[in-house]
Order: structure tokens, then sequence, then C-alpha cells
């Protein structure tokens, strides 16, 4: 049976484990930073892997056959060290990477802390922040009001000094999003381009509702790599590589 392994965190990646599971030796690994975090089917291991060296040890050691990264979008040091490992061995590797979002009238940045300069230079007031938890320090200078949304809490230490937290995690309805802007009379919507359909309701309320949209432009996959944009194009992916094929040729990385 080949052995995969599957770098998640994702919606996607627990599809993907499902959909594989137990056709094939899956094993998930999440990176630990939420401490209760949505489980996939089959096996898990959870914590680092010890940077580029300790992941190619633990791939040998394991007898893994094929990874596939379904990690988050910014997830950007895993996602790098998974193709560096997998193209020195050559291991067969797919990055499972959701469409971005078409940003539309959004102001596009490069960082949170250019998110943070838009903020000031535009005198928003009432933010609706939804960046998570790592992107909370870039706005603690800030002397606007924070809707802070995230799945953990966020350190105490680098947070805005006004602000509420609301600790949710996806995915989140149309109505209730326009509600929420409503309700803490949001002004902006900072965010990253995490892409997906389980946030994307927060977009189309910003759209009703005039309020202008800061968004973080996720960061560029490694050259090369072979990618797909679907839960099913990752299977079909897996499937031909069990079956002696190669698997979907590559498509160009979601930008």
């Amino acid at each position: 049976m080949m052995r995969v392994l599957l770098l998640g965190g994702t919606a996607e990646a627990r599809a993907l484990a499902k959909t594989l599971h137990p056709r094939f030796d899956i094993v998930s690994s999440l990176a630990g930073r939420v401490p209760d975090p949505a489980l996939p089917v089959g096996p898990v291991r959870i914590g680092g892997f010890g940077g580029v060296d300790g992941l190619r040890r633990w791939l040998h050691d394991e007898g893994i056959d094929a990874v596939v990264d379904a990690t988050h979008p910014f997830a950007a040091t895993m996602t790098a060290h998974a193709a560096q490992v997998c193209g020195h061995v050559g291991m067969p590797h797919l990055v499972l990477a959701r469409p971005a979002w078409d940003p539309g009238v959004a102001t596009v940045v490069t960082s949170g802390t250019e998110a943070a300069g838009v903020v000031a230079e535009q005198c928003y007031s009432r933010v609706f922040l939804t960046t998570g938890r790592s992107g909370v320090g870039a706005f603690a200078a800030s002397d606007a009001w924070f809707l802070i949304r995230a799945v953990t809490a966020p350190d105490g230490a680098g947070m805005p000094r006004r602000h509420h937290v609301i600790l949710s995690r996806g995915p989140y309805g149309y109505d209730d999003e326009l509600a929420l802007l409503r309700e803490h009379r949001i002004d902006a919507l900072v965010t990253k381009n995490s892409g997906g359909d389980m946030t994307r309701a927060k977009l189309d309320a910003a759209a009703a509702l005039d309020v202008p949209v800061v968004m973080v432009a996720r960061p560029a996959l490694p050259a090369g790599v072979r990618t797909a944009c679907t839960v099913d194009e990752a299977a079909e992916w897996v499937s031909g590589l069990a079956a002696g094929g190669v698997g979907p040729g590559p498509s160009e990385p979601p930008r």
C-alpha cells in the first residue's frame, strides 16, 4: 500500500484524507499551533519536523512514497521545505492549493505591516481583522479599534490597544457576516487572500455594505511545483501514482 504524507490543517486536507482513507496509507501532519484542531480521519502526527533536514529524515524513516501539501496558502515555510526536500530526493510531491480570491476593488498589500500602514493612511477607525493570530502584532501601534477574529487567542502582548476578540472557526454565512459588520459599525476589512468558500462570505458582506477591503496577497509557491486546485484533482494524482502513472500534469500555481 502506498504511504503518503499529507501536510494538513485545512478543510481540503481533511476532505482529501477522508477520500483516500483507507485505500492508501495516509499520515496527516498538523503543525500543532491550534490547541484543539479539527482532526482528519486516519493516523495523525502533530508538531514540526525540525526544518529541512528533519523532514528529510522523517520521510526516509517512515518509508513515505509521496507528499501532498494541503497546508494553508500562507504556510510558506512548510511549503518551501517540502518542495526542497522532495525535489532533492526525487519524491513525488503535489501542492493542493485552493484558488485565490479575486481581489476586485480591494487594496492589495504584501504584508500585515503594509496593511497597517493603509489603515493609518486612510484613517479607518473600526476594523474587522481576520489575518489570524500571527497577523495581529502588525497592528499593535494602531489608534483604530479592531474586531479580531481568530481560531486561537492572539498573544496579548502584541495586541492593539483598542480591540475585541472573537474566537471561532469557519465556515461563515453571508447573513451572519453582514450582521457582524453592521453590529460593530465596521468601516474596513483587513484579511489575507486565503481563498476558498469557508470564509468568502465576509468579502461579499463587505461589498454589500461598501466596506473597503485591505487584502494581504498570498506568498508565491516554489518554482516548478506540481499543483492541484481541488480535492478531486489531488485524489486523482495519488491514484495515478498508485496505478503506476504520473497523475495529472503540472498546472499553473494559483495566484
